[in-house]
């Protein structure tokens, strides 16, 4: 009896071992099966799906070479050459045949890369051109493989630099054009998931195959005319190297569409080695990005607000005794000895800030520049022609400038009046250029563009033409006696340098640098801003020169450059004279 119960006690405990061990391996499968199911899933497809990017093609950048649509930057395959070190046979072999072929190309330490057998992968050479590539896999070198990757190439060089930008090696466009329209030019990359046998091979029937096609980037035609752009760039290196200049930037543009056909800056860098540039200020363009008290090229403004408001004409007469006084500060001329009663053509042709702040009260009660001047100054100035606001051109980091509303306690009297003869305040090139072509255009304001289309199946297709953001800015015959005040005073000093037979008016403008709330005395930016054409304007040309600690003036200086590129473009453009 004793023994019959020890027996059914065993066996009981041997079942509950069972039900035990058995409800362990259905929890197990529970939790595999249906808890972590997804996990596991999961964890199969990443072992059979193949999965590989199907990287975009970026689009390249056109210019036009007269009418004709020419490439400035393209693309090249190139390849990035690694190593699997844990498998190469011969090290030093293989270390001579890279040396020898890919050259440049190799990294300094690439040798060493080779010995490190624990690793299985290095990179050896990177930008090696196809046909080093092809030499290289003729050596048959065990543990060496290739990766093809999309490189930017620069047909032009230097060649408007700043205004191209350049591409990084992770493929993002950077300053100018490549980096404002980076996601334009970039595309979209594909995928493509496909199932796979153990041996990675794909198999063409399966309901997990994914394939998207890789949508390619834009090709982008620019408003850029290649030949202006070669002239501009070589008028600025033979004024820098006539003045001494450090720095000297120039824009050309159509005043009657907006479309800006040259954008150039010194010094320049090669963007297919950008990164070898070791001040990074080169890559900004200066047009865009660096406002400038931009000095007596600004008193076109004023005498077109002036003539606009009706309160001048060009014979309108002033006092001039070499002085003004506004508030506690006294306002000289940098041109001494033309005194008494003189008229605001004569102020214009001697650059004379007295006859400009004399415009500018005379914009207010007559004696100052009461609040109704600056307003009226404000509207024309930045409501108007642009100034202190984005012009919103299609490149990276373009700079607003400032201007001073007349509400705010830094638009006073003082300001305003130091703003009439363009100090007090900053501006790009870019949008001096861009209110003064609406100043002698007629009165439109176009907003300026360097896009003029795209290229589609090899075909360019060009944007529809914009028209003017503003009509009416100034009127058409303020615009008129504008041209015809510029004119003369360019004749006066200029006539002999000029083209016989056609209209050329511009201002000269030196304008102090301004330092810890004062301005320099060894410093300077010497401007220029004309038009040319014949009976209209047919572009509109504005250069700078300085340097730190130099002297440079508008007329010795930036002029030249100016004359330089007007005389050129009258016959580039086969621009005919008048009759």
């Amino acid at each position: 009896m004793k023994l019959n119960l020890l027996k059914g006690s065993r066996s009981r405990i041997l079942a509950g071992i069972v039900l035990v061990v058995a409800a362990v391996f259905v929890g197990r499968l529970f939790y595999l099966q249906i808890i972590q199911h997804v996990y596991y899933t999961e964890l199969a497809q990443a072992e059979q799906v193949k999965r590989e990017l199907l990287p975009a093609e970026r689009g390249e950048i056109y210019a036009f070479n007269g009418d004709e649509p020419v490439k400035l930057v393209l693309n090249e395959t190139v390849y990035t050459v690694f190593a699997d070190p844990a498998i190469i046979t011969d090290v030093d072999e293989t270390a001579k045949v890279l040396k020898e072929i890919a050259g440049g190309n190799v990294r300094e330490n690439f040798e060493e890369l080779l010995a490190q057998t624990k690793t299985r992968y290095q990179v050896i050479a990177t930008r090696v051109t196809r046909t080093q590539a092809e030499k290289i896999k003729e050596h048959d070198l065990t543990g060496i493989g290739f990766t093809a990757v999309s490189q930017r190439v620069y047909p032009e060089g230097r060649l408007a630099s700043q205004l191209l930008g350049f591409v990084n090696a992770e493929g993002t466009g950077n300053y100018g054009v490549e980096g404002y329209m980076n996601e334009l030019l970039k595309g979209v990359d594909g995928r493509l998931e496909t199932v796979t046998d153990v041996s990675d091979v794909p198999l063409t029937i399966g309901d997990r195959n994914i394939r998207e096609q890789a949508q390619d980037g834009d090709d982008i035609v620019l408003s850029i005319d290649r030949n202006v752009q070669a002239k501009v760039e070589e008028a600025l290196k033979a004024g820098v190297e006539r003045t001494g200049a450090d720095n000297a930037s120039a824009i050309v543009m159509d005043p009657n569409s907006g479309r800006v056909l040259a954008m150039a800056n010194l010094p320049d860098y090669d963007p297919a080695a950008y990164y070898n540039v070791e001040d990074v200020a080169v890559f900004n363009n200066s047009t865009v990005s660096t406002p400038y008290e931009p000095g007596s090229v600004l008193k076109t403004y004023t005498l077109a607000t002036g003539l606009d408001k009706n309160v001048i004409t060009p014979d309108t007469t002033f006092y001039n005794t070499d002085s003004i006084v506004i508030g506690q500060w006294n306002i000289q001329n940098y041109t001494r000895g033309i005194t008494g009663n003189i008229t605001i053509q004569t102020a214009l042709e001697w650059s004379l800030n007295t006859g400009f702040v004399t415009i500018g009260q005379r914009l207010g009660d007559g004696s100052s520049i009461n609040q109704n001047a600056r307003n009226t100054m404000y509207e024309y100035f930045h409501d108007r022609l642009g100034l202190g606001q984005l012009t919103g051109i299609q490149l990276a980091n373009e700079a607003a400038g400032t201007l001073a509303s007349p509400d705010s306690s830094e638009g006073n009297e003082v300001k305003y009046a130091n703003i009439t003869f363009g100090q007090g305040m900053n501006a790009t090139m870019l949008q001096v250029a861009t209110g003064f072509s609406a100043i002698v255009n007629g009165g439109n304001f176009y907003a300026p563009t360097i896009v003029s289309g795209t290229m589609v199946d090899g075909e360019y297709v060009p944007e529809d033409a914009a028209g003017p953001v503003r009509t009416g800015v100034v009127s058409a015959e303020t615009s008129a006696t504008v041209r015809s005040m510029m004119e003369t005073a360019r004749s006066k000093a200029f006539a002999a340098q000029d083209k016989a037979g056609y209209s050329i008016g511009g201002k000269t403008g030196t304008a102090q640098v301004a330092v810890s709330g004062g301005y320099s005395d060894t410093e300077t930016i010497g401007s220029y801003l004309g038009y040319g054409g014949t009976d209209t304007p047919e572009y509109v040309i504005m250069v700078a020169v300085s340097g730190k600690d130099k002297i440079f003036g508008g007329s010795a200086d930036a002029m030249p450059i100016f004359t330089d590129i007007s005389n050129w473009m009258i016959d580039y453009l086969k621009i005919q004279p008048k009759g």
